[in-house]
């Protein structure tokens, strides 16, 4: 924090030359010890603020003042002495008498606090003892005032010496100078905890904006890696396309007869070749999916088929790994809204990542079954039904496996982008953890939810959920 915000801090919890007396007293407070003061001495009182603000006030109109208003020459008179009254200046601890047409005063003290004036203490009007006549000036304001009506109405007025009043006055402001100090205590507080919570709030807005800054460039940097991985991706297609045809032509004898050792080492290009195409395409896959390129071509597709045709394609995986590899029948369950060529990799990638983890002799099972999932928007077709049901029409895709399973705390995790469970170098299953990434990002697509569940004694679940119809109309 800079020096001048420093010190316009300290200005602010010290009050310095902003102390008001507005800011000090609580009203009520100071209405009450007003009124108190009042009911014993009867002596009409005001406290004003030093700008002029009325505070308190319990002073009764006397008789005699609604009698004079009555005549234009008194009233003016009065006027211009209440305005003298409201503008008199008695300095720190100071005092000043102010007569009034009528022979009673008022009297006027500061009202200080920390060395400086902050208002003032108007007592007043009164008469003193030796003050019973009615006073000659006053008759030559007005030919109509009548002494016979003023001279019981004077003697209505509150009787004090100024001595006397000198002490209330005392007493008064020794009262209002403890509620002085309880509101000043009070404000300080208010404001050391204002200016704690404004620093807070401060040290927040920069933290906040170092995480903006932070999240931006993380999300430039994951910009330009999946960009990276895209166009490194495209670009070793091309030519992996080619060493991978060249090994086909040359294990075919299109070249020429080979030996048996030469034809082991073209099969052994050909195969790494197709691994390494896979992975390129698994990046590709992924780049589409974070950046959202990947178009969806979806349509009403049948379960029992697409069940069918992915275990037929991995059959062969599953013998060489001696896997019993089973597609149970779903005969009668009803389509859903989905791209077969991308619901078929979902289904592909479970399944292959269930077999690679399934030790000899063990089984990898494809399932479907009807269920439901939550219902965040209508779907377009359930019409008022929705009023009456927050779940949707679904159906479960299951691969379950009785391999090695999933610990509990690697479940969240499985499904980030090159995450493998077991990421030693001396893990015995291959792979780049792509796989489950993109079969995450793809169900998403799908409106889906994947979930895993264990299968006791041994072995894991994939549950794909997706809704049988489309989620809009657009869909």
């Amino acid at each position: 924090m800079s020096t001048q915000a420093s010190e316009r801090s300290l200005d602010e919890l010290t009050l310095d030359s902003k102390l008001s007396l507005e800011d000090l007293v609580d009203r009520s407070a100071l209405r009450e010890m007003v009124h108190s003061f009042y009911e014993l001495f009867r002596i009409p009182l005001r406290i004003y603020s030093e700008d002029g603000v009325l505070l308190s006030d319990v002073a009764e109109q006397p008789a005699i003042y609604a009698y004079l208003n009555e005549y234009r020459g008194a009233r003016e008179a009065l006027l211009a002495l209440v305005q003298r009254v409201k503008g008199i200046d008695p300095k720190v601890d100071g005092e000043l008498t102010q007569p009034c047409i009528t022979g009673a005063v008022y009297q006027v003290f500061a009202i200080q606090y920390d060395g400086r004036q902050i208002g003032r203490l108007i007592l007043g009007p009164f008469r003193s003892p030796e003050h019973r006549e009615i006073p000659r000036g006053l008759l030559d304001l007005d030919p109509g005032l009548d002494i016979a009506k003023l001279k019981p109405l004077l003697a209505q007025l509150p009787l004090a010496g100024h001595d006397t009043v000198t002490h209330i006055a005392r007493h008064l402001k020794g009262a209002l100078d403890l509620i002085l100090f309880s509101g000043h205590k009070a404000l300080l507080t208010t404001n050391m905890h204002l200016a704690s919570v404004r620093e807070s709030f401060r040290e927040l807005q920069e933290k906040n904006t170092k995480l903006q800054e932070a999240y931006n460039r993380l999300k430039e940097l994951d910009r330009l890696k999946s960009n990276f991985l895209a166009t490194v991706s495209h670009e070793l297609r091309t030519p992996l396309t080619s060493i991978i045809g060249y090994s086909e032509m040359l294990a075919e004898g299109i070249a020429g007869d080979m030996n048996d050792e030469q034809k082991e080492f073209v099969t052994t290009i050909h195969d790494k070749g197709e691994q390494l195409l896979e992975l390129i395409m698994g990046l590709l896959d992924l780049s589409k999916l974070e950046s959202g390129t990947m178009s969806l071509n979806r349509r009403e597709i049948e379960i029992e088929p697409l069940l069918e045709d992915v275990a037929s394609t991995l059959q062969p995986t599953a013998r060489k790994k001696g896997v019993n590899l089973v597609a149970r029948n779903s005969l009668g369950l009803p389509g859903i809204w989905a791209d077969p060529e991308r619901l078929r990799q979902v289904l592909l990638n479970l399944t292959e990542n269930a077999i690679k983890f399934t030790p000899e002799g063990g089984t990898v099972e494809l399932s479907a079954d009807a269920g439901f999932m939550d219902a965040d928007d209508d779907d377009g077709e359930g019409g008022g039904m929705v009023l009456f049901s927050n779940k949707r029409p679904a159906v479960e895709l299951t691969v379950t496996d009785s391999g090695i399973g999933i610990p509990d705390h690697e479940k969240a995790r499985v499904f980030d982008a090159f995450y493998q469970v077991d990421g030693s170098s001396t893990r015995e299953a291959g792979g780049t953890g792509l796989g489950l990434s993109i079969v995450k990002r793809l169900v998403d697509a799908h409106d889906g939810r994947i979930d895993i569940r264990d299968n006791e004694p041994h072995g894991a679940q994939f549950v794909v959920t997706l809704p049988r119809r489309r989620a809009s109309l657009s869909g």
